[in-house]
C-alpha cells in the first residue's frame, strides 16, 4: 500500500449533533488538499526513527517530583498508563479501576517490564506523548494533522455519516473496525480487547486504514469542550480552521495539574458501546500533552506542493 494518500481540497461537514456534546455543533469547513499517512505509525516505523536519532520518549525519562505534587514516591519513575482488565463488572464512572500507572511501560514494553513489541512490528506504536509524536513527524519531514484535516480524511468523502464506512452499525461477523466487543472492561469477546496490525480492517473511501478504533490519534489542535472557533458568525465557511487557544485547553477539574491538552481522534480498541462510543469521525477527546497511554498513537500529514 502507498505510504500517504492525497485528500482533495474541498468543503466538508464536520462534527455531530447526535452524540456527545463536545462533538457539536455540526458545521462546514473548507480544508486545502493535503497528504495523510495511510495508517497509524507502527512500532517498526517508530523504531526506525529511534534508531536513527537516539530519541528517548517521555515515558522513558525520569520524572521531576515538582511536576507531580502529592504523587507517591514509588510512582516517580519512568512509566506510563496501562489498561488492565478488571476482575468483573465495575462502576464505569471510575476509570481508575482499569487504568494503572505502570513503571517501565513504554512504546517498547506496552504492558510494562517483560512485555515487548517483537511480534507487534505492524501494530500502531503506543505510549507516545504529544512531543514524542511531534519529534517523529519532524524527523519524517511531516506534521501532525489538525483536527479538521484528520476528520476530513477519516470521513472518506461520506459527509454527515456516523461512521467511517457509513451510517449502518457493523457486526462481529462483519467487523469494520477494532473497538471493544464484549463486557467492558473485564470480558472482551475472543480476539478483541487489544491493538491489531494496521490494515487489518477495510479502508475508508479515501483508502485510509484504522481511522476508526485500534488507537486514538494525536492531532495538533488545542482542545476545547465545543468547536466554537469553527462556527463563529462569519460571512463564509471557515478555511483550514484550528482549535482553541491553549488557555482553554486546561482541565478545570484538575487545577493542580496545569497541563494543556490536545485533541485526540478516532477512538481505540477500548471504545465500548456501553462506555465510549467514540470510534466515529466526529468523536473527540482531550489528552494531556505529557501523557501517553496504551491506546494512543498517531499518524502524520504533509502539505501538497503547489502545482
Amino acid at each position: 500500500m502507498p505510504d500517504m494518500i492525497e485528500i482533495p481540497a474541498g468543503t466538508s461537514r464536520l462534527g455531530s449533533d447526535a452524540h456527545y456534546n463536545e462533538e457539536g455543533p455540526a458545521h462546514s469547513v473548507y480544508v486545502d488538499a493535503f497528504l495523510i499517512d495511510v495508517h497509524p505509525v507502527t512500532n517498526a516505523q517508530y523504531a526506525e526513527f529511534v534508531d536513527a536519532t537516539g530519541y528517548c520518549t517521555i515515558a522513558e525519562r525520569p520524572l521531576d517530583p515538582a511536576d507531580f505534587p502529592g504523587a507517591p514516591v514509588e510512582n516517580l519513575v519512568p512509566g506510563s498508563m496501562v489498561f488492565v482488565p478488571t476482575d468483573g463488572p465495575v462502576d464505569l464512572r471510575h476509570l481508575s479501576q482499569w487504568w494503572v500507572w505502570t513503571p517501565g511501560a513504554s512504546w517498547r514494553c506496552p504492558e510494562g517490564p517483560g512485555s515487548s513489541v517483537a511480534h507487534r512490528s505492524q501494530h500502531p506504536v503506543v505510549h507516545v506523548a504529544h512531543a514524542d509524536a511531534q519529534a517523529y513527524a519532524a524527523w519524517a519531514e511531516k506534521q501532525l494533522p489538525t483536527e479538521a484535516q484528520w476528520e476530513v480524511a477519516a470521513r472518506g468523502g461520506l459527509d454527515g455519516m456516523a461512521f467511517t464506512w457509513g451510517d449502518v452499525q457493523d457486526s462481529v461477523s462483519e467487523p469494520m473496525a477494532n473497538y471493544y466487543r464484549g463486557e467492558f472492561p473485564w470480558n472482551p469477546l475472543p480476539g478483541w480487547g487489544s491493538t491489531t496490525p494496521v490494515g487489518t480492517f477495510p479502508s475508508n473511501g479515501f483508502g485510509c486504514f484504522d481511522m476508526a478504533g485500534n488507537v486514538w490519534e494525536w492531532t495538533d489542535d488545542w482542545y476545547s469542550s465545543r468547536r466554537a472557533e469553527e462556527v463563529a458568525e462569519v460571512c463564509c465557511v471557515p478555511r483550514n480552521p484550528r482549535g482553541a487557544p491553549i488557555s482553554e485547553s486546561y482541565d478545570s477539574g484538575q487545577s493542580q495539574f496545569a497541563i494543556p491538552r490536545k485533541v485526540i481522534k478516532g477512538g481505540s480498541f477500548l471504545c465500548a458501546d456501553s462506555y465510549c462510543r467514540r470510534y466515529r469521525p466526529a468523536a473527540r477527546r482531550p489528552q494531556a500533552i505529557d501523557t501517553g497511554m496504551s491506546h494512543i498513537g498517531f499518524r502524520c500529514v504533509s502539505q501538497v506542493a503547489p502545482s
